[in-house]
């Protein structure tokens, strides 16, 4: 599978995020949005974006890794927060646990505030797109 991260000269460089991923080949699997329920069905650290943030990914990973990828074959990431200002003023531990998941890697992304979510509790949902080389 190739994939190419897609930065034109003629759009602003961007932080956090690739303006777009080529990919050629390998397996598709889309990711339903994740919040930060655990396997108990229960949404963890109500209140409390980064650990929501962080909980979002690691349910991501399991998704991705059933499927037999990495974290890294995810190519466009949808973030649904509802409070925009909470994550904005987050953005440093925030960037931490992503590097803790992704490294220096940086697929398609989209940050969407929203009203609500399906869980009172949930202030972020996650979904994505990923490409998983053929074994």
């Amino acid at each position: 599978m190739d994939k190419k991260i897609l930065n034109p000269p003629s759009l602003v460089k961007p932080t956090g995020y690739a303006n777009g991923v080529f990919t050629q080949g390998g397996k598709i699997v889309f990711l339903a949005g994740q919040t930060a329920m655990d396997n108990t069905g229960g949404i963890v650290a109500p209140n409390d974006i980064v650990a929501q943030f962080t909980q979002c990914l690691s349910n991501l990973k399991a998704v991705v890794t059933e499927a037999g990828g990495e974290m890294t074959d995810i190519v466009k990431l949808n973030l649904f927060v509802t409070n925009k200002a909470a994550y904005k003023a987050n953005l440093k531990p925030i960037g931490a646990s992503y590097r803790n998941f992704f490294g220096k890697y940086y697929p398609a992304m989209t940050l969407v505030e929203v009203k609500s979510l399906f869980d009172d509790e949930a202030m972020i949902e996650i979904e994505g797109i990923a490409v998983i080389r053929e074994q």
